[in-house]
């Protein structure tokens, strides 16, 4: 709801979310009651209509779509990363390596027990599976396939302390997601009333009286940030580390603690856990290497970008005729993108970028376009 132009080319990451570990196979829904007039309009929707975003991407359902997403949203901001949220389950790693096959920037698996607000109190109880096992199959797979160096590695779902990062870390993952923790910094009794626009302490509500008690300040996270860093950094130092890019995936550096919490703890295996594939040293253990999602290739780059600039510097109209394969997969996104860094959200007037192509159009013509482009097709296009 409300992805636009403008929108997209203002972010610094644009995730995809295939799945919320709280929730897997299921989407998100906002109460009618919460959609308020300000909510309405930044989500483009209607006052007191509830938002639900269904379970299935009606846009993916297969590798080949993802990528082609991936690819689009590159062209609407060259800029930001392209981050794709996948749920911690078996077989994630299998779908982790064709992610990263398909360009994404950064693969997020996430853990069952994060904060929500928006699931059905069946699934936050009974759903999902720990970030620890889905972590270690992605990062053994993408090892194995020699795709781990081309990716950063994220992980979520109730990380608390310096030693859950450096868990993390020695799994797999660079980079870690804090929701709930800062949250509670922030004044967060954990309720649990979110989808009700009750909440006390004015954090979750669109209730401008419950919005009042809101105490939080950006100090206290900056605070608890440092804590969590400080923690880290002391465990780095016993471990005689210097840096996160080496410390992550050394599962060699974990073991099973040795006196069991419970008897039932004796018959746990960790094994496949800390599992450490053996790769040659030609082979990345973490992010170092961008991926090349070929944008110089586009037909806004090669034509239309150069023919739009009267249109672009002084919204001088003009019109662009032009031949058109489907091997240009995205056409006119950069251009739009342009736009809408320069005019904002409302575009430009209508016609004032005129694009006449002839032949067959790829998959994604005038994805994310802004008011303000004409696109005429003499052929055949989806």
């Amino acid at each position: 709801f409300g992805v636009t132009s403008f929108y997209l080319v203002n972010s610094d990451e644009i995730q995809i979310k295939i799945v919320q570990g709280a929730k897997p196979g299921e989407g998100g829904e906002l109460p009618g009651h919460k959609v308020l007039p300000p909510i309405a309009k930044t989500r483009g929707t209607t006052p007191g209509v509830g938002l639900i975003s269904p379970p299935p991407h009606h846009d993916i359902y297969s590798i080949e779509d993802l990528a082609e997403l991936i690819h689009d949203l590159k062209n609407s901001n060259h800029q930001a990363r392209i981050n794709v949220k996948l749920v911690s389950a078996a077989g994630v790693g299998t779908i982790a390596a064709g992610v990263a096959k398909a360009k994404a920037d950064v693969i997020l698996v996430s853990g069952y027990d994060g904060g929500t607000g928006a699931s059905p109190r069946s699934s936050i109880q009974h759903a999902g599976a720990p970030w620890e096992l889905g972590l270690a199959e992605t990062n053994q797979t993408l090892l194995l396939n020699d795709l781990r160096s081309r990716v950063v590695v994220e992980t979520d779902g109730q990380l608390k302390t310096g030693r859950d990062v450096a868990i993390a870390c020695l799994l797999g993952a660079e980079e870690f997601g804090f929701a709930t923790a800062p949250l509670v910094t922030l004044g967060c009794l954990m309720m649990r009333v979110c989808h009700k626009n009750t909440c006390p302490v004015g954090v979750a509500t669109q209730n401008p009286l419950l919005r009042e008690k809101f105490r939080g300040g950006a100090e206290a996270v900056v605070h608890f940030m440092n804590f969590v860093a400080e923690e880290i950094r002391e465990i780095m130092a016993k471990l005689g580390i210097r840096s996160i890019n080496e410390m992550v995936g050394q599962v060699d550096l974990l073991q099973m603690c040795k006196i069991p919490v419970s008897a039932k703890h004796k018959g746990l295996d960790y094994s496949k856990i800390l599992y450490k594939p053996e790769v040659g040293p030609e082979v990345g253990t973490y992010s170092q290497i961008k991926q090349d999602h070929q944008l110089e290739m586009a037909l806004d780059n090669r034509e239309i970008l150069k023919r739009s600039s009267p249109a672009l510097e002084s919204a001088t109209p003009v019109e662009i005729d032009l031949p058109v394969l489907n091997t240009d997969r995205v056409v006119g996104t950069l251009t739009g993108a342009e736009v809408s860094r320069r005019y904002g959200d409302g575009g430009l007037p209508d016609d004032t970028i005129k694009i006449n192509l002839t032949g067959s159009a790829g998959q994604s013509l005038a994805a994310f376009c802004p008011n303000g482009m004409t696109f005429t097709v003499s052929g055949d296009t989806n």
